[in-house]
């Protein structure tokens, strides 16, 4: 048998090529061969049990023993590679494989004998077996059944932790994290930090039927909370929840349950915390100790998985996190406003009465009817009872009382023409007391409700010609005589469209008729 350990352990100790070939008895061409091939397949010091010569030649060299049965060879390194591909699978493999064969004109293996000889090399030479699960497609989030606890350092009670657990079915890496609460900010944070430790998102998320992830699940219906599914999109994921009473759906998380009450949960069982934060640092040193483990019957660890075999199909992380934000509905009160943690925020009069859906964050109030937005305020913080109230969700006569500002006055002066400019500001400046110039300037918008901003301004403008001191009753009277005369010409207009029409009228005489 040629000696490969014997080889490698040499060369890890720094011995020349020239001196191996002088101790193994082999050329230095094949002893350069098996290096370049250790390396390339990750082997190093140092060498188990079971890395016996015939195990290296069958890890090094996997085509000889399908040359020795005469069959068409399998390319393994391909077939894993290619299996990390979406939509691909072992039967659309085997498929191409048989074509290759028989373009060559040799004899392929069997879909079964196929299946078998990459379960075989996956289990013993790489670390993970794609046959089970994708690369980044899945990630399996639930809370472990056991809990943990922080002493209180003042009153020295216990306070119970609960624990979040993550895992990638694929290469069976996994997240743990302690949390006082199991509601719904909790649960969205825990998953951002998940997803920021393998530095991805994947394809799905697999959770429980909690009900802070999932408001409804049967055969026939699936209702999510509205927070968590706003989430998973905005990291480009797809939430299926595990079918109720089926826990095979989420098999890894678990199994990974399992590991971390012991190895975690049971192994922290006498460390005292006196904080959240202090405990998390102790869960995490053990979280790095386990994911860095080797594996027991294969190359490799949790970590090193991760990062050969799934890594690389990880969606990126979005360029900013989520901002939490919660759903809630409600009522549109009869003064237009809804009442959001006792502050005041305005929408639009029409929706008084009807159900709308509030999105509530910490930095803005959004306010959604039928799916579509309709209004958007700052979130108010400080003493109960503020409002927020937006002009264009009044009512035109609640606009135009609450508008009565010397700045608002003059841009609605403007807004009608240079002779209400002039009237207004007069007006502003003949009062010593600003309330009276805009209670007077209120009187003069309201002549909006009966007549256009054109007869307002020539009103104006006549008891300007008239006299250098306008008042709102001036201009009040010239309106309605502006009125009259235009009603009074209308009326001319049409008398004499009329009689142009028709002419005069001839008497019985022009047709001979007699006068009586």
């Amino acid at each position: 048998m040629f000696p490969y350990r014997k080889i490698l352990e040499l060369y890890e100790e720094k011995t020349s090529l020239r001196n191996i070939a002088m101790i193994t008895q082999h050329s230095r061409q094949k002893i350069t061969e098996v290096i370049q091939l250790a390396e390339k397949k990750g082997i190093t010091l140092p060498f188990g049990d079971e890395m016996t010569d015939p195990w290296l030649e069958d890890f090094l060299y996997p085509e000889k023993k399908q040359e020795m049965s005469g069959r068409h060879l399998m390319d393994f390194e391909k077939v894993h590679k290619e299996l990390a591909k979406p939509n691909i699978t072992l039967t659309l493999l085997h498929d191409e494989y048989v074509r290759e064969a028989q373009s060559a004109g040799k004899i392929p293996y069997a879909y079964r004998t196929f299946t078998e000889h990459y379960h075989e090399y996956a289990m013993k030479y790489k670390a993970t077996l794609r046959i089970r699960r994708k690369p980044g497609e899945l990630l399996e989030v639930d809370w472990a059944g056991s809990t943990m606890s922080v002493i209180d350092p003042d009153t020295g009670e216990k306070r119970k932790v609960y624990v979040f657990i993550a895992t990638l079915p694929c290469s069976q890496l996994f997240y743990v994290e302690g949390s006082y609460k199991m509601d719904l900010p909790s649960w969205v944070r825990l998953h951002q930090h998940a997803f920021e430790y393998i530095g991805g998102t994947t394809q799905i998320l697999v959770p429980d039927n909690l009900k802070t992830g999932v408001t409804k699940h049967t055969s026939k219906e699936l209702i999510l909370n509205k927070t968590y599914s706003e989430m998973a999109a905005h990291y480009q994921t797809v939430i299926m929840p595990a079918r109720v009473l089926s826990p095979k759906d989420k098999a890894s998380v678990e199994g990974s349950v399992n590991i971390v009450t012991t190895w975690i949960i049971q192994a922290l069982r006498n460390v005292k915390c006196f904080s959240l934060e202090e405990l998390n640092k102790e869960i995490f040193k053990k979280l790095e100790e386990l994911n860095h483990r080797p594996f027991q019957n294969r190359p490799g660890s949790r970590w090193s998985a991760f990062l050969e075999e799934e890594k690389f199909a990880l969606s990126p992380l979005p360029d900013t996190p989520y901002r939490l934000s919660e759903w809630r509905k409600f009522e549109v009160r009869p003064d237009y406003h809804i009442n959001v943690n006792s502050m005041f925020y305005s929408v639009p009069f029409e929706l008084i009465g009807k159900e709308v859906d509030i999105k509530v964050s910490p930095t803005v109030i959004e306010v959604y009817f039928h799916h579509m937005r309709v209004a958007s305020h700052p979130t108010l913080y400080g003493k109960f009872g503020q409002h927020s109230t937006l002009k264009e969700h009044m009512p035109a006569n609640h606009r135009l009382y609450v508008e009565q500002t010397p700045e608002e006055a003059m841009k609605w002066a403007t807004e009608m023409g240079q002779s209400t400019l002039q009237v207004v500001t007069f007006i502003l400046d003949y009062y010593e007391v600003e309330k009276q110039a805009l209670n007077s300037i209120f009187t003069l918008k309201k002549l909006e409700r009966t007549y256009s901003p054109y007869e307002i301004e020539q009103a104006c403008k006549r008891v300007l010609e008239a006299t250098s001191r306008p008042t709102v009753k001036s201009v009040q009277t010239m309106i309605k005589t502006i009125r009259k005369e235009d009603e009074r010409k209308a009326s001319e207009i049409n008398s004499k469209t009329t009689d142009e029409k028709y002419g005069f009228t001839r008497g019985a005489s022009y047709y001979g008729g007699n006068n009586k």
